[in-house]
């Protein structure tokens, strides 16, 4: 039988998201998704490690088929509750969510190198740039030769047995083939994949995009709207409620960050405007929250098939003062946008127009989606 842990625990921060780095949206699906998607045809079994307070959030993201156990505070402390779930394997595979795109023709090659009769096995590349070590002066001191280097990548295989063993301890690594290593296995290096690249940065995912197809299956829009100020109403603004604040004016709740990112989506997919989809024409959507609109414009669009991988807003205004709710704000606006990945940025125009003189706030949005 043949187990796979894919490692999901990370929390996405050298990424600079809000959420963690397995359930950033990449292309139609989440990192996490297309991970256990390459395995699911290659092994038996599937247990993902997930970060505390997200295990019903990725059960229902990855099916009944696939048990989640929630996470360590590293990398290995993660692996062995990943461990702990399985009974009964031959041999494991040890995957890292952050390498997405990994094909299940990798995670075959390891598989097969398992069952020829190594004990551990990683998938590995050349590097290709020049190395040099450099001293504390910043001055070269020599080059290094880059030959027998490799860049190591996962899913690694192990026999149930090692992968054991290794984790008897509370030893910890960036990787389990460096644990089997210092233990004294020998470690098979097979071809690996220029696709199965570590996706810790948002160029790294702009990278990982041009595996899944080529340029004209991308398209951005870009979405603007403003609001004056109205007594009596209450201010909605980037998706949540701003007590002892004046709202503005407007047929839905006004929130301007909300409504410029639904236009932005629609100029991206052609669908349209905010006022064709949800305008005075159609009363049920009078004082709808941006939430909601938020929403309905994601389902919109998902049904034209595309999916959403970044938008960004930039408020514009006196008040309220943006960066004391940001990551609530973000948090908000991804989770009403199916988990895609959300910049929230505020600034003012030093009392000029209508934002400078105190009289209302502004928003300009822009989109990033990718045709299924």
């Amino acid at each position: 039988m043949i187990a796979a842990i894919v490692a999901a625990a990370g929390s996405g921060e050298r990424f600079g998201a809000s959420i963690p780095k397995a359930l950033i949206q990449l292309g139609d699906r989440t990192l996490l998704e297309h991970a256990v998607s390459s395995l699911s045809a290659v092994v038996d079994q599937i247990v993902v490690t997930a970060p505390s307070g997200y295990e019903d959030q990725i059960r229902a993201l990855v099916g009944d088929a696939v048990t989640v156990v929630t996470g360590g505070a590293t990398r290995s402390d993660s692996v062995r509750a990943g461990l702990a779930a399985i009974k009964g394997a031959d041999f494991v595979l040890v995957h890292d969510a952050a390498r997405a795109l990994a094909t299940r023709e990798l995670a075959a090659s390891v598989v097969a190198a398992l069952k020829a009769g190594d004990d551990a096995v990683v998938p590995a590349l050349p590097v290709v740039d020049t190395l040099q070590n450099v001293g504390a002066d910043g001055y070269v001191v020599n080059a290094v030769d880059r030959n027998p280097l490799r860049r190591i990548q996962t899913p690694q295989g192990f026999s149930y047995s090692v992968l054991s063993s290794i984790h008897q301890g509370a030893q910890d690594a960036t990787d389990d083939s460096t644990l089997a290593l210092n233990a004294g296995h020998k470690v098979r290096v097979i071809q690996g994949e220029e696709r199965a690249l570590k996706i810790t940065t948002p160029s790294d995912l702009a990278t990982a995009l041009t595996f899944l197809g080529d340029a004209s299956t991308f398209s951005t829009g870009v979405g603007v709207d403003a609001h004056a100020f109205g007594e009596g109403r209450e201010l909605w603004l980037a998706g949540l409620h701003w007590p002892g604040e004046v709202g503005v004016e407007g047929h839905s709740d006004g929130d301007v960050a909300a409504h410029a990112i639904c236009d932005a989506l629609f100029a991206a997919t052609g669908l349209g405007d905010l006022g064709s989809n949800f305008g005075t024409s159609r009363p049920e959507y009078a004082g709808a929250s941006g939430v909601t609109l938020l929403k309905e414009t994601s389902a919109l669009i998902a049904n034209a098939g595309y999916s959403i991988s970044h938008v960004s807003v930039q408020i514009i205004g006196n008040r309220p003062r943006i960066g004391t709710r940001r990551a609530e704000a973000i948090a908000t606006i991804s989770q009403a946008l199916g988990g895609a990945e959300v910049a929230i940025l505020a600034t003012t125009t030093d009392g000029m127009g209508l934002t400078g003189e105190g009289k209302g706030i502004a928003a300009i949005a822009s989109a990033l989606v990718i045709k299924r």
